[in-house]
């Protein structure tokens, strides 16, 4: 069929219909692990069909979210690496919905690229897989399109969208914050995908060593730090609203402390962080240096080694730290809720 399917004067013009199949082929095993027991269709399909199970949810609520990369792809590029930006492209989207309380369902990803090599594509889709893994998401659809002339052959952006379920009354829209609460941060695994215009000016990516150890990471080369891939905090918070009542969730993203912890908090309320609580990654420090970036700006841009806050009230803190170390969370806390009209006081 995929011979049949052969259009010469469609390749001629730089499209080669026969290597999205071959794609499709090298990347079913990869699915295949995502599979869960909503999934309802094979890849292959014009949609992707997902069967609802609402055991225990009285008033079902859909929340959808969707995101990329971004630039850390040209990291991978320089790297030649395929196969964590995918985890990258997961996380973004699976950490926003969890943070209103809903389980991410499944998951669709969409590479546009120069040139289809169906390994690289295949090697992309393994790091998709493996985040709906890490999220408890079905890969259940997708697209590759190649553009050749839109994008250089070598290179390409990955986007994504995932949907998730939660109980109307259970969903987390801060309303129940008050002062004295505690914020909990999570730890991140690096600077996860935002902020990569400023890192890779900072470091002028293109004619740097990428692959040298580096004395302030630990020996890790700079390559390998920039493309750690963003972690997944699904199943932790997931298991945390089990067990305790959680007011607020934050996923730390672009813009930093200063822009994305108010999401979490109503109006005159104010997250009070101890800046000396915070546990910053080397990386953090070495962009700081090297860039002579000041700290606000830092804090304003990078996630700064928390990649996600919970506020609790202070009487379910230990409770919280517990739920979370026992679903190998590195949590502690790093502030409390005050009352100001400021919305982040870093202190």
């Amino acid at each position: 069929m995929h011979e049949i399917s052969r259009s010469e004067a469609y390749a001629k013009a730089g499209v080669d219909i026969t290597a999205g199949y071959r794609a499709v082929e090298l990347m079913k095993s990869h699915i295949a692990r995502t599979v869960t027991p909503g999934v309802t269709s094979d890849i292959g399909g014009f949609g992707g069909l997902y069967e609802l199970d609402l055991t225990g949810i009285s008033r079902p609520v859909l929340v959808s979210g969707t995101d990329g990369v971004g630039t850390k792809l040209k990291i991978a590029f320089l790297m030649d690496r395929h196969d964590t930006v995918g985890i990258d492209c997961v996380a973004m989207c699976v950490n926003d919905v969890v943070c209103c309380g809903a389980k991410p369902l499944y998951f669709l990803d969409y590479i546009a690229c120069g040139k289809n090599v169906p390994e690289r594509i295949a090697e992309i889709v393994s790091g998709v897989a493996e985040g709906c893994v890490q999220a408890g998401a079905a890969l259940i659809g997708g697209e590759t399109a190649e553009m050749p002339g839109f994008y250089p052959e070598d290179e390409y952006d990955l986007a994504g969208y995932t949907t998730g379920v939660v109980d109307r009354d259970k969903i987390i829209d801060n309303s129940l914050t008050k002062e004295g609460d505690v914020v909990i941060a999570l730890p991140s695994s690096g600077v996860h995908s935002n902020g990569f215009s400023l890192v890779r000016r900072v470091f002028d990516v293109e004619r740097a060593d990428l692959t040298a150890p580096v004395d302030a990471l630990g020996g890790r080369s700079l390559g390998e730090t920039l493309l750690a891939p963003t972690k997944i905090y699904v199943k932790p918070v997931l298991s945390l609203l089990e067990s305790v009542k959680v007011k607020g969730i934050s996923h730390i993203t672009g813009g930093g402390f200063y822009e994305n912890i108010p999401r979490s908090i109503p109006q005159g309320l104010c997250a009070k962080i101890e800046k000396s609580a915070v546990r910053v990654l080397p990386i953090f420090d070495l962009i700081m240096k090297t860039g002579n970036i000041d700290e606000r700006d830092m804090f304003n841009t990078f996630n700064m080694g928390v990649g996600m806050s919970v506020t609790v009230d202070k009487n379910d803190a230990d409770r919280a730290l517990a739920v979370l170390h026992e679903n190998g969370e590195d949590a502690y806390i790093i502030g409390e809720i005050v009352s100001s009209e400021e919305r982040v006081i870093l202190c």
